[in-house]
């Protein structure tokens, strides 16, 4: 049975009406009342009783529209399922995320997918994390890798797929004493260890930056910023160079990298956003299934 007998079918249900049903399907009411009885004939049974208002469904019309409302779903479901399946092979992936996320967490993400679907296309928005999340309520971006939590108009409408623990540690310059020596190199600083260091942060009011300056606050260290930057790379080159100590993510160092605070590990929840009420596409579902198993944390650790 083809599915336009029964579009026509629940139109004319709907609209209880021959002539008005005809002008919302967009045909004429004649046309229309040619398909309804070629579909009763087909049936051998009446389907609409004629009534001074318009129509209403026979019991064998009841029966028949229940099964065309559930044919019809199911076939709009399967026009959508290929829909998206070929969003999988040529469809474009909208993500954001802080320096962190786009500088050393997706880009093997980025490339793992690229191996399994070369036909997806990338845009990749670098932004703070506010930013971030109000791009993915707005749905100009569909996924966000965020420093947690976030706030601003309708963060509520936002869900947390995966949240992970990331340590900030801290990078000095070469031959700083809080490097050590080289045969001894330090892994730990105190914070009254940096009172009077120059600091080369992130910029103000940045998330990343809101973790560091409450955990000096609460040892009660003021740090003396003497430069802000985005960029991971730039903040890593200025300590080289000798301007001051800085703070980075984990993901930003080697494994044996950074000083550990020993008054207690500098950390920040990172987590991956989408909005609540939408369904990912096939593409974007996929690169998320990579991405929350990239994030996941190694057994001895947290997460």
């Amino acid at each position: 049975m083809e599915l336009t007998p029964l579009r026509y079918l629940v139109a004319i249900a709907e609209h209880g009406h021959m002539t008005r049903a005809a002008d919302a399907l967009g045909v004429s009411q004649p046309a229309l009342s040619a398909a309804l009885k070629k579909l009763e004939a087909e049936v051998g049974a009446p389907l609409f009783d004629r009534t001074g208002r318009g129509v209403e469904p026979t019991e064998a019309g009841r029966a028949m529209l229940e099964h065309a409302r559930e044919t019809l779903r199911s076939a709009q479901a399967g026009v959508e399922a290929v829909r998206r399946l070929a969003g999988l092979e040529h469809g474009a992936i909208r993500i954001g995320g802080g320096a962190t996320a786009t500088g050393y967490l997706l880009p093997g993400v980025v490339s793992a997918m690229r191996r399994e679907h070369p036909g997806v296309r990338f845009t990749i928005r670098e932004a703070s994390s506010a930013a971030v999340a109000q791009g993915v309520v707005t749905g100009e971006l569909e996924v966000g890798l965020v420093t947690l939590p976030v706030s601003g108009p309708d963060t509520g409408e936002l869900l947390v797929v995966r949240q992970i623990e990331d340590e900030l540690r801290l990078i000095v310059p070469p031959g700083h004493v809080l490097a050590g020596g080289p045969a001894k190199p330090r892994r730990s600083f105190r914070w009254a260890d940096l009172e009077a260091e120059p600091v080369v942060g992130f910029e103000a009011a940045s998330a990343v930056r809101d973790v560091i300056d409450a955990a000096a606050s609460a040892h009660g260290v003021g740090l003396d910023v003497v430069m802000e930057l985005r960029s991971i790379e730039s903040i890593k080159r200025m300590v080289a160079a000798g301007v001051g100590v800085g703070f980075v993510s984990r993901f930003a160092l080697g494994p044996d990298e950074g000083l550990t605070c020993r008054d207690g590990r500098v950390t920040r929840a990172l987590g991956v956003i989408r909005r609540r009420d939408r369904q990912p596409s096939h593409a974007t579902a996929a690169f998320e299934r990579l991405l929350v198993a990239a994030l996941r944390p190694p057994a001895d650790e947290p997460g």
